[in-house]
């Protein structure tokens, strides 16, 4: 070191470290933290206990330690801890002139401290020190009159003392400073102690002004019951009903002045307090009290009482959603039907009159349908249950007066106005309510109304004008006109009735024709004119030419009793069938052949029978192409059809494909006899003859063509349904099942010959 060049000192390597990885062990400083203080590497052992043996070492020991507080004190005066340990040191020795010393000095630095005042105090108190304490107290409440703390341990002090006066002396000092409710309290509580009742009293009286609540009041009147002054508790509570009004009045003071009755056995007053206090109290701040009151009812109420008290919690409820939406017509319906089961008159009539008060807003007729039940039903009431006829006109009249009848109108207020007319004697202001109506508003029900009140009263002729004003207003109701030909019919004015069906089906417009003809025609049936009743229908006939009126029309012939009805029917029929060969709808057609086939079963015979089953369709599986809206492909769909054997268009591909099935059913049974002749080597007389009968034609081409209807080249890909008709059991619509009727039938034939050979 000392031969370097420079003269300096060699600096050590520092070893490096080759491996940085992390070690396997990681060790973290709370770990050695953790082990550190486990093995208290750091506790200092406590210093020796020293004994002091005579004075002088009594005397350094305290120099040295006023010195230290004092050096803290020095560095910091703000610091009150360093003075209260300095001054409770003081106390430990008995140097109470000192300590009081210094808790001085220290209030001269902070004098709002209350630790420093508290800790002063209570030095003077262990020191036995009255006078002192009491001064310190003094200053303490007179500097900081707001720490209920200084209060609360003085008043303590001289109670502790046995100076009672001086004790509700420091007690009145603290109340004109109008402390919280517990400071009252706590006066309250050292009067009844050393039991001055009327001083507590008193005390109550200006409690209540300080602090002027509900629960304050209570106290005071339970107070008062306590010790047995009931006249007085009572008039405390009326006093604080009446203090708070009705604009404060909470629901807790009624509960506990009805508690309060109620222990004096005073159920009417409580009954009355109840019903008081539910007037004014909202409902959502009345849940404790309609609790208590059904309570109240339960216990000492009848049955009257307790549907009371449902009510009137009913009541609220319906007042607070009438409230909130006034335009809730279902809810005033409930509070009304609430009302009228348990009210008098006086207050119905009020809810109906804020019920109808809310119009709706939107003059639509939809926006009315709920209101008008409204007055309907305060209508009804005046005049079911008040027996006011006076006034149930008024309430219908103001009724009318509102609606806006240009835009629209109520029928059923009319005719419910004017049928309380009639059921007070008054027909001519019944007329003249429904003149009214009918003049301002004409409505089918309003006219309808009106005839069915003339037919009542028996008065036809003002039935015949009504009649008339009906059909001017509305021509085309065919319903109007039957009734008016009825009207007619049961006065025996026939030619009448036959002229108003003449001018009706002559109308241009008609909402429902079919009804008109049908009951004309019914008419005329009745009357027993079969001549007027063929016209009829051959004047429907050539309006329309719906199968149902074929059908009628022939059914009509069957019904008529002559000799020729039948051949009349089966001529309607037939007409039918020659008209509908250019009618598009098959199904109607197929309807028509299916009620001529029914009365030929019934009344006709063999041939007329063969004859409908041979006009009868066949119905085949087709499919078509369907097309979207834009004109796209949209695949395929099956669908039924019917083939009418008449169609001339489709003959000639029918009969060709009769004859193709005919000529395969023949190759087949070729087939079939060249394998029976194998098995059978030999055959008799009637076995020979049966198949050589087999070998001819099962079935004509006509008969063929019937059954064998399928699709034709108009689509692209047919597809033949082999299914029993619906419309004929005896006979199959497929070709197959056809064939095998007709080969079954000659086989039973060719049996019977052959029997017959046999048995000659």
């Amino acid at each position: 070191m000392a031969s370097t060049a420079a003269g300096k000192q060699r600096i050590p390597k520092v070893a490096k470290v080759k491996n940085k990885a992390p070690a396997e062990v990681q060790i973290t400083a709370e770990q050695l933290l953790r082990e550190a203080k486990e093995r208290e590497l750091e506790l200092l052992p406590p210093p020796p206990k020293q004994k002091i043996t005579d004075e002088e070492e009594l005397n350094d020991y305290k120099l040295r330690k006023r010195k230290g507080f004092e050096d803290n004190i020095r560095k910091n005066r703000t610091v009150i801890s360093n003075w209260i340990k300095y001054a409770q040191w003081e106390e430990s020795l008995k140097e109470i002139q000192r300590a009081r010393s210094i808790y001085e000095r220290a209030l001269d630095v902070d004098h709002r401290n209350i630790t420093l005042w508290l800790k002063y105090a209570e030095m003077e108190m262990k020191s036995r020190q009255v006078n002192h304490a009491r001064n310190i107290w003094d200053r303490a409440i007179t500097i900081l009159p707001r720490v209920n703390q200084f209060w609360y341990k003085y008043t303590y002090m001289e109670e502790m003392l046995g100076n009672v006066a001086g004790c509700r002396q420091v007690f009145e000092r603290w109340m004109e400073w109008e402390p919280d409710e517990q400071a009252w309290h706590s006066y309250i509580n050292f009067e009844l102690r050393y039991k001055e009742v009327d001083k507590a009293r008193t005390i109550y009286e200006r409690f209540v002004i300080v602090h002027p609540e509900v629960k304050n009041w209570i106290k005071y009147a339970r107070f008062e019951e306590k010790h047995g002054y009931i006249a007085h508790s009572r008039k405390v509570y009326e006093r604080a009903v009446e203090f708070f009004g009705e604009e404060h009045v909470d629901e807790n003071l009624f509960v506990a002045f009805a508690k309060f009755e109620e222990t004096q056995k005073e159920f009417e007053r409580v009954r009355v307090m109840y019903k008081y206090a539910l007037d004014r109290i909202p409902k959502h701040q009345a849940q404790e009290l309609f609790k208590n009151y059904t309570m109240f009812e339960k216990k000492f109420g009848d049955r009257r009482g307790i549907e009371d008290v449902i009510v009137s919690k009913r009541r609220f409820q319906y007042e607070e959603e009438v409230k909130a939406n006034p335009h809730n017509y279902d809810a005033w319906f409930d509070y009304l039907r609430l009302v009228e089961s348990d009210a008098d008159p006086d207050t119905v009539r009020e809810v109906y009159e804020r019920a109808i008060a809310n119009i709706p807003p939107i003059q639509e007729k939809r926006h009315w349908r709920r209101y008008i039940y409204l007055w309907i039903n305060y209508a009804l009431y005046e005049e079911l249950e008040v027996k006011d006829p006076e006034r149930t006109r008024q309430v219908y009249q103001a009724c009318l007066d509102l609606i806006p009848h240009k835009k629209f109108t109520f029928a059923k207020i009319w005719l419910l106005y004017s049928q309380f007319e009639i059921r007070q004697k008054n027909l001519q202001g019944a007329r003249k309510v429904m003149g009214t109506a009918i003049g301002k508003c004409p409505k089918n029900k309003l006219l309808k109304g009106y005839i069915e009140l003339e037919l009542q009263l028996r008065e036809f002729d003002r039935c015949r004008k009504l009649y008339e004003k009906y059909l001017e207003f509305s021509p085309e109701n065919c319903t109007t006109w039957i009734k008016f030909a009825e009207l007619e019919t049961i006065l025996g004015d026939i030619d009448r009735a036959r002229a108003i069906f003449e001018l009706a089906i002559g109308q241009p417009r008609l909402d429902m024709p079919e009804v008109l003809w049908k009951s004309y025609i019914d008419f005329e049936i009745e009357q027993e004119e079969f001549g007027n009743t063929r016209n009829l229908y051959k004047r429907l006939l050539q309006r329309t030419q719906h199968v149902k009126v074929w059908i009628s029309y022939a059914k009509f012939e069957l019904s008529i009793d002559s000799p020729d009805r039948l051949q009349k029917c089966r001529q309607i029929y037939e007409e039918a069938n020659k008209s509908m060969r250019s009618c598009e709808e098959k199904e109607e057609r197929l309807m028509l052949l299916e009620s001529w086939r029914e009365f030929e079963r019934e009344f006709g015979s063999d041939s007329t029978r063969e004859r409908v089953r041979k006009l009868l369709p066949e119905k085949v599986k087709k499919r078509r192409k369907l097309t979207a809206e834009d004109g796209s492909d949209a695949g395929w769909e099956e669908y039924y059809d019917y083939i009418f054997p008449e169609d001339a268009a489709n003959q000639p591909n029918l009969k060709l494909l009769a004859m193709a099935k005919m000529w395969k059913k023949q190759q087949q049974q070729a087939t079939d006899d060249d394998d029976d002749g194998e098995v059978v080597p030999e055959k008799g007389p009637a076995a020979e003859e049966t198949s050589l009968r087999s070998q001819e034609p099962v079935a004509s081409p006509e008969n063929n063509q019937l059954e064998n209807g399928s699709d034709r080249n108009t689509v692209t890909e047919t597809e033949q349904e082999k299914t029993y008709d619906d419309r004929d059991d005896d006979d199959s619509s497929s070709s197959d099942s056809e064939s095998e009727d007709n080969d079954g039938g000659e086989k039973k034939e060719k049996e019977s010959r052959s029997s017959e050979e046999d048995k000659e």
